[in-house]
C-alpha cells in the first residue's frame, strides 16, 4: 500500500485530507512564547484574529528530524511505501529534516521529492499524487511523476493587504503607504521554490485581469485539477472564480483556505489559483 504524507503548509483542510486518505503533519507557528500546531491547536479563523492583534509577525518552525524519525519508524517495517510531499526546500528545512531521518533509519520505502511549492500549489500536487496512488502506481513512480509535474506548476496570486509584507521587511513603510493609497496589489508567483513578484495592478479587478493574462500565456492543462486559494477573503475568492469562469468551467476545481503557515507572511487578503500548465 502507498501512503501519502504532506504538511500543513499545503492548506488542504483536515477534512479534505481525511477524505483523500492523506496524513498531514503539523508545522508550528509561534506568537512570541506561544506555540500552536497548525490545524490542531489553532484554526485558520483563530490565527487571522490573533495576527490582526500582533505587533510583530509570528514565526513558523520546521518539523524536526526527531519527529520524522519517530514518524518514519512507524512505516519502515510496515510494508507500505510512503510518498512525502512537503513545503519547498527553499522555504523551510522540513524536507532536509525528513531526509536526515530517512537516512538514519535506512528507510528505502520512503520517497521525498522536492515539490518546490507551498499552499494551494502544494495542495494541487497532493491531489494529483492521490489520483496516482488510486490508479495503483507504486511509490517510486508517484514520486517520479510528481517531480516531472513540478516545473509545470503555476501559481498566480494577488496580495491585497500590504501591512504584513511591510512587517516582514519585504516592503518599505513608504512603499507600502503609497501602494495602499493607490490601491496597488502586487501579483506573486512561485519560481524555483521561492516567492517572486511578477507584476502590480491597481485594484482587485485589474489584478484579476493581470492574472487572467498570465493564464492565457501559459494555459491550464485539461488533464489535471485546479486549486483556488484565499486568505480569509471568501468573497474575493468567489469574485475571482466568477471572473475566471471561462478558464475554470468544466474543470475539477478545489477551493483551499490559506492557513497560518503561509498567512504568517501574506496576511489576510491573498487570493489566486494554481494549475498544471499545458
Amino acid at each position: 500500500m502507498v501512503k501519502i504524507l504532506t504538511d500543513s503548509s499545503c492548506d488542504l483542510s483536515p477534512a479534505r485530507c481525511e477524505e483523500l486518505g492523506v496524513e498531514m503533519l503539523p508545522i508550528t507557528v509561534n506568537f512570541g512564547e506561544e506555540s500552536f500546531r497548525a490545524n490542531i491547536d489553532i484554526t485558520n479563523d483563530e490565527f487571522y484574529a490573533k495576527l490582526s492583534q500582533a505587533s510583530e509577525l509570528p514565526k513558523t518552525a520546521q518539523i524536526s528530524p526527531a519527529f520524522f524519525e519517530k514518524k518514519f519508524s512507524e512505516y519502515k517495517d510496515s510494508g507500505d511505501e510512503v510518498v512525502c510531499l512537503f513545503i519547498s526546500s527553499r522555504m523551510s528545512g522540513t524536507l532536509q529534516s525528513a531526509t536526515v531521518a530517512k537516512d538514519i533509519l535506512g528507510a528505502e520505502n520512503i520517497y521525498l521529492p522536492d515539490t518546490l511549492n507551498v499552499t494551494f500549489a502544494l495542495g494541487l500536487l497532493v491531489e494529483e499524487a492521490v489520483k496516482m496512488r488510486d490508479r495503483g502506481l507504486p511509490g517510486a513512480e508517484i514520486a517520479r511523476q510528481v517531480e516531472e509535474l513540478v516545473p509545470r506548476v503555476r501559481l498566480w496570486a494577488l496580495i491585497d493587504d500590504l501591512k504584513y509584507l511591510k512587517m516582514g521587511g519585504r516592503l518599505s513603510a513608504t512603499s507600502a503607504l503609497v501602494a495602499s493609497i493607490l490601491g496597488i496589489c502586487p501579483i506573486i508567483t512561485l519560481k524555483d521554490g521561492l516567492v517572486e513578484v511578477v507584476g502590480k495592478a491597481r485594484g482587485k479587478k485589474a489584478a484579476f485581469k493581470f492574472m487572467q493574462g498570465l493564464v492565457d500565456k501559459e494555459p491550464i492543462s485539461a488533464d489535471y485539477s485546479v486549486t483556488v486559494g484565499h486568505a480569509a477573503v471568501p468573497q474575493t475568492r468567489d469574485d475571482f472564480m466568477e471572473f475566471m469562469s471561462g478558464e475554470l468551467k468544466k474543470r475539477e476545481v478545489h477551493k483551499l483556505d490559506i492557513g497560518s503557515i503561509v498567512g504568517t507572511h501574506t496576511g489576510p487578503g491573498a487570493c489566486g489559483l494554481a494549475y498544471i500548465k499545458k
